[in-house]
């Protein structure tokens, strides 16, 4: 392999929801977690699922269902929770997001990735980095950091303005 060909290629983190398949850069994920306890906060938007307590911090947890546009269902033996870390306003902040199963990780290369599609999709287009090719699909690459928005998470911030992943239980 040369050593340009080598560069062109990134490791993706592939996840499912229903019967569609999506990926994210490694780079963005901390850890895969089971489901646990889920604590409520009222008041926050529908794609909110709450927040957990990871190692002292309290984490805001997105159902990757809902905030895509889909149907929402019930937990699974599979359901997980993905950590990553996105940039908010600048700042670093993590985010669970609440996937149906995790799949794998892998190469892509650039030649592998088609540009996010026009029409024909319910997911605002902003939120995907392109389409790539993998066996005989395609999974939908995306922009975590698009994907979330501060100002859909300023419901988790606290009065004292410190980003989510920061606060300490």
């Amino acid at each position: 392999m040369s050593e340009q060909t080598a560069v062109d290629r990134s490791t993706y983190l592939t996840f499912g929801l229903g019967e569609e398949h999506f990926a994210l850069k490694v780079n963005n994920v901390r850890e895969v977690l089971d489901v646990g306890e889920v604590t409520r906060v009222p008041r926050m938007p529908d794609f909110m699922r709450g927040v957990i307590n990871l190692r002292g911090s309290v984490v805001p947890v997105v159902d990757m269902r809902r905030k895509l546009g889909m149907e929402a269902v019930e937990d699974t033996v599979n359901t997980c929770i993905i950590v990553v870390e996105v940039v908010l306003d600048g700042e670093p902040a993590v985010i669970g997001a609440l996937a149906d199963s995790v799949k794998a990780d892998f190469e892509l290369g650039e030649v592998d990735i088609e540009p996010p599609p026009s029409i024909g999709t319910n997911m605002d287009a902003g939120h995907i980095l392109g389409m790539g090719k993998h066996d005989e699909g395609f999974l939908i690459i995306l922009d975590i950091d698009r994907v979330f928005s501060a100002d859909e998470l300023s419901a988790v911030k606290g009065e004292d303005g410190i980003t989510p992943g920061e606060m300490v239980l």
